[in-house]
């Protein structure tokens, strides 16, 4: 049997909250029975908000997530600006 969407979206400020809430002492079980949102779906948000810290400052998982794709990217404009630059040097 296939599961039907719930097509319930939560704005980022709503899971900002639930995540400061879990991170205050509050349990996932009560969280989640309080507010209507699984158990899994409150466990994500507070891998995702929840800062990875380092002596240089702090990043959220997400915000890590981001800077790599953007890495990525970068690197691939760079070795396409390399090929680039060897087929007009050969010019």
């Amino acid at each position: 049997m296939k599961r039907k969407p719930t097509g319930k979206k939560y704005n980022d400020d709503f899971k900002k909250i639930i995540v400061d809430l879990y991170h205050a002492g509050n349990s996932v079980k009560e969280l989640s029975s309080e507010y209507g949102v699984s158990e899994v779906t409150i466990y994500k948000w507070v891998k995702e908000f929840t800062p990875i810290s380092s002596e240089k400052g702090s990043l959220t998982s997400k915000e890590l997530a981001e800077i790599q794709k953007e890495n990525l990217r970068l690197k691939q404009e760079l070795d396409i600006l390399k090929k680039a630059m060897a087929i007009f040097a050969k010019k």
